[in-house]
């Protein structure tokens, strides 16, 4: 296949095949949908995915990743460069990618459909226009409308406890409100750009001086909330699959740094029963007001919990979760032998617009394993001075551990290697950390995050 950075796809027409696009991050969860397709279609299942990722070497099969739209060689140094793909540039160019094209045109030679899943459903991607070709996931047009902050904002407010808001509609507006409502937000203002995630795009600001510093003074439409000081950041991953049926999977901690930089999250919540209780209900409110407006599939919410214990909502995102491979995982341990997956949750929703018999919620009762999640982001552009091998064994760990094989463990996966440049926002590798207790998944995650800190020249 020409003209790709990266290919190892090796096409068999008695294999039944399916697509992902996306982060690598979500590569496992293929392995869910692999299995369902074999059972439905009595063909061995494979997944081809193709990913923007600039690694230095890939330890996955059938991996596809396409030139970036943008340069991969450091004038300076001459070292290849990592960095985090925009979305919708990345989404272009697979979509107009001639070897992608062709590879389509050689699987519906041998299958009657192909279908495609995506960690995020956004309009760029066009393949699924294609006669024959389907997304399995929720619809483009949907996705993109709940992953607009102020749109969330103006149908949830007195559907569910949100902060105090207002949306601005250019930098002249968001100046002036913030500079009104100031004296009385003394605790901070919470800006954000109406389509942004993990911290990006947003700040928590105390002054006219801190917006024009982080978002300069180009118009924009942004929303403007009350920054309330808490104790907890929790998370909930759901499915929708109509107006009435939302599965909740569980209720995670987030790891925020500097305000609003999400880095990782830990499971269970630390939160008392009554809280993830309320945080479920809210999720499954929100999730039948999405699915009576026609969204089908895996989205996630996030909540702020005050020092009283009081609830209030913060997004939706109306993706699949950063730490939805590892809720999968967890649940595969949580859940009796044979309970359909979340990823086989999605499908049946998106197609059939149901649960599948067999779909069971985790229950209350104390989990066997504990699990926890550290990406490791750069905020500066560095140059790698060593690698960490990638673990295929993420799995594995939470199954020694939910069986009593092991009492903890941690791998480090999808470590950028040695010489590159890797610039700032860029995932240097993310680890993730499984245990019988909290504690020992939170030393994990440090040793962990000390072993990548050696592998980046000072």
């Amino acid at each position: 296949m020409d003209d790709l950075f990266f290919s190892n796809v090796t096409y068999d027409p008695d294999i039944y095949y399916f697509l992902y696009i996306g982060e690598l991050k979500n590569y496992g969860l293929n392995r869910f949908l692999a299995g369902m397709f074999s059972r439905r279609t009595g063909r061995r299942a494979e997944c081809i995915s193709i990913v923007p990722d600039i690694l230095n070497q890939y330890n996955y099969r059938n991996l596809i990743v396409p030139r970036p739209g943008q340069t991969v060689a450091d004038p300076e140094k001459q070292l290849p460069v990592s960095f985090r793909a925009d979305s919708a540039r990345f989404m272009t160019v697979v979509s107009e990618h001639p070897a992608i094209g062709r590879l389509i045109d050689r699987i519906l030679a041998s299958q009657d459909h192909l279908y495609i899943t995506m960690y995020e459903s956004v309009p760029q991607m066009t393949l699924d226009e294609r006669d024959r070709v389907s997304l399995l996931g929720p619809g483009k047009d949907l996705a993109r409308r709940f992953n607009n902050k102020g749109f969330q904002y103006r149908l949830l407010a007195g559907e569910v406890p949100v902060v105090d808001f207002h949306i601005c509609r250019s930098m002249r507006e968001l100046l002036a409100v913030t500079e009104r409502l100031r004296p009385e937000w003394r605790d901070g203002i919470f800006v954000s750009r109406l389509y942004s995630a993990a911290g990006a795009a947003s700040a928590i600001t105390r002054s006219s001086e801190d917006i024009v510093r982080v978002f300069g003074r180009d118009d924009d439409q942004f929303l403007v909330s009350r920054y309330i000081p808490h104790r907890h950041d929790p998370t909930v991953l759901a499915v929708v699959a109509n107006s009435e049926d939302v599965y909740i999977a569980g209720v995670a901690d987030q790891r925020i740094e500097g305000g609003n930089r999400f880095v990782g999250s830990t499971y269970p919540s630390v939160l008392p029963r009554e809280i993830t209780a309320e945080l479920a209900e809210y999720t499954r409110r929100i999730g039948r007001i999405m699915g009576r407006a026609g969204y089908r599939g895996i989205f996630g919410c996030d909540y702020l919990v005050d020092h009283r214990m009081q609830v209030r909502f913060l997004e939706i995102n109306a993706r699949k979760q950063g730490t939805t491979l590892e809720f999968c995982y967890a649940l595969e341990q949580l859940l009796p032998p044979g309970s359909p997956s979340l990823p086989e949750l999605e499908y049946h929703a998106v197609l059939e617009s149901r649960f599948p018999a067999g779909t069971v919620e985790p229950g209350d009762a104390e989990p066997p394993l504990c699990w926890g999640t550290y990406n490791y982001k750069l905020g500066e552009k560095r140059v790698t001075s060593g690698y960490i091998p990638q673990n295929p064994h993420e799995q594995e760990s939470f199954l020694r551990v939910a069986r009593g094989e092991l009492y903890k463990d941690y791998v480090i996966l999808e470590h950028i290697g040695s010489r590159h440049v890797v610039m700032p926002g860029t995932f240097l590798a993310r680890a993730v950390s499984v245990a019988r207790d909290l504690d020992h998944v939170r030393e994990g995650l440090d040793q962990a995050r000390r072993m990548i800190e050696l592998t980046v020249a000072s």
